[in-house]
């Protein structure tokens, strides 16, 4: 039986993760900060749920030796995440440095702690939820977008040294996935002088989380991934994110830049 570890397990795309995993005869890790409060993937045969918080090192270095002790690891599931939204300049440090901790240090030193049981296995692979935010950019997201095209280059770069010894590493970049990411997964910061421009921004962005695809959608992404066997590096995931993504590609860097900033910021 395959074996999945997913952060950030306990809402969204990665408890539909969880739950499309099992439901294919793969014994899933789920991880979660408050593994307490779980109610439904406790339930599941050949799902174990544990704590881990992808800011504390010393929690995920604990966790992740018990997890190969247990038995190992097929996939590593990088999922945990999310966004900090508004102005840079009302952003204060502690909102910039949990930001980079969570969305960036985090996935780094989860995927740090796996490699070598992967290279001593010859084998292994890596999955990390980005986001379209990783090959595009819109305004007042500036740290989140930090955060995601960080992890996209990372990913590309150690893809090098990885697949080398027989690692994966993959990313899945999805658009709106309709889940509660607005009231669950959001940190706003605010600032008078930006306020006319961010309301323009922002006006309609819960429609557009709601009409996104489904995090089920987006699961079945992720299995594609982990078992297509290509040598496939991104996975943009989402009719939208795909649009947009080929939008950019087709027109260039600083028209669909200029396009944007036109359509946002009126």
């Amino acid at each position: 039986m395959k074996v999945i570890f997913i952060t950030g397990a306990s809402t969204g795309l990665g408890k539909a993760t969880a739950r499309l995993f099992q439901s294919r005869g793969w014994k899933v890790i789920a991880t979660m900060r408050n593994p307490g409060k779980e109610t439904e993937l406790v339930q599941l045969e050949n799902v174990t749920v544990l704590p881990l918080d992808v800011t504390n090192v010393e929690q995920i270095d604990k966790t992740v030796k018990e997890v190969i002790a247990s038995g190992g690891v097929d996939v590593v599931f990088n999922n945990a995440g999310y966004g900090l939204m508004g102005p840079l300049e009302s952003a204060t440090d502690e909102q910039i440095v949990r930001q980079i901790n969570t969305n960036l240090l985090g996935v780094i030193r989860v995927t740090k702690a796996f490699i070598p049981y992967f290279r001593e296995e010859r084998k292994g692979l890596f999955i990390t939820t980005t986001s379209i935010g990783g090959l595009v950019t819109f305004p007042f997201s500036s740290m989140y977008h930090a955060t995601k095209w960080a992890i996209e280059g990372w990913s590309e770069s150690l893809a090098f040294e990885l697949n080398k010894m027989g690692i994966g590493i993959k990313t899945v970049s999805p658009g709106a996935i309709s889940t509660d990411f607005i009231g669950r997964s959001l940190d706003m910061s605010s600032h008078p002088a930006y306020n006319e421009w961010v309301e323009q921004m922002f006006s309609n962005t819960g429609d557009h989380m709601q009409s996104g695809s489904s995090a089920e959608q987006i699961a079945e992404v992720v299995y594609d991934a982990a078992t297509d066997g290509k040598d496939q590096l991104r996975y943009v995931a989402g009719d939208d994110a795909k649009a947009l993504y080929a939008q950019r590609l087709q027109m260039g860097d600083e028209a669909f830049r200029k396009q944007l900033g036109e359509l946002f910021l009126k």
